[in-house]
């Protein structure tokens, strides 16, 4: 069986995630202790005891959620499941960093600074309040990417998330965005509201964010990952490391096609996804993009213990 290995994106954090990881494997603690270190600063006492404001903001929620992937992958490696036992690695925005570093592409201490680095240029980029983001539910890409235009007039309307089937998210100036969503249900959406996020993700507004994380991304050496990754602006694989540190410069403000990332790794064979980190936002997206696919979370202890066991079965 084919599989691959995937990252949640900001969303799925909770306080106390990846804690009974750290309590139950000295990797998985490991990994904890030094993003803690690498940011000096103690992240794994918000993550595992803060509060959920001060977690969710986007400087805390991206190294956070790496940190919490990348515990749950050291565990699934002391179990003897390497980042090779997948055919491919994909991540949702921040999560394609938490791919990068489970693959080796990116050592997980230059990952941690990065996302404390794209979180806080994404943060101020847009001033608070003058950009939001809405979920499109009902219609696909295509109509969501017209609406947004027509949406924009002279602001800024984009369709940033090509979630699933049935969800599209778009991006942008706050009065477009609530444009595009009466225009929504206008054309038929079964639901459009506005998200509660902090910044205006994946639109022309973060070019500022972007031009930072090309400064950063210079400044850091990047290896030719052990497992090809499926980008977010591609779709598709890639494992040329300029194309990488090209792409996530490009991600700040481009589409994350994860529906067509997921449509490409089924057509390349992958019928067993595995979610690696918090939560289980993608498994649920991967059952709408593909009915045949089967899905598995590895965010607990137990979880480790079960995919080692259906991996060794299989």
């Amino acid at each position: 069986m084919t599989r691959a290995f995937v990252f949640p994106g900001q969303g799925a954090q909770t306080i106390g995630m990846g804690r009974a990881l750290a309590d139950t494997y000295p990797q998985a603690r490991a990994v904890f202790d030094e993003v803690d270190e690498a940011l000096g600063e103690k992240l794994s006492s918000l993550i595992w005891e803060g509060e959920q404001d001060e977690l969710t903001l986007t400087r805390n929620a991206q190294p956070a959620l790496m940190a919490t992937s990348l515990a749950a992958m050291a565990a699934l490696e002391a179990e003897g499941v390497s980042v090779e036992a997948a055919s491919f690695v994909a991540g949702h925005s921040l999560g394609e960093y938490s791919a990068l570093a489970a693959a080796g592409s990116i050592s997980l201490a230059d990952t941690a600074r990065l996302l404390r680095t794209r979180g806080t240029a994404m943060q101020e980029a847009v001033p608070v309040g003058a950009g939001a983001m809405a979920a499109i539910l009902g219609l696909d890409f295509d109509t969501v990417r017209q609406i947004a235009a027509e949406a924009a007039g002279r602001d800024v309307c984009q369709a940033a998330n090509d979630n699933d089937p049935g969800q599209v998210v778009v991006s942008g100036d706050k009065a477009a965005v609530e444009r595009a969503v009466d225009l929504a249900k206008e054309k038929g959406a079964k639901r459009a509201m506005l998200l509660p996020v902090s910044a205006p993700f994946h639109c022309e507004l973060m070019a500022p964010a972007a031009r930072v994380m090309a400064e950063a991304l210079d400044d850091v050496e990047i290896a030719t990952p052990r497992v090809p990754l499926i980008a977010n602006v591609f779709a598709k694989e890639v494992e040329d490391v300029a194309t990488i540190r090209s792409l996530l410069v490009s991600q700040v403000t481009g589409s994350v096609r994860w529906r067509e990332s997921v449509e490409y790794m089924t057509t390349q064979g992958v019928t067993e996804f595995w979610e690696i980190g918090a939560g289980k936002a993608l498994s649920g997206m991967i059952r709408r993009i593909s009915r045949e696919a089967t899905c598995r979370a590895v965010g607990t202890p137990e979880d480790v213990k079960a995919a080692v066991e259906a991996l060794n079965a299989g």
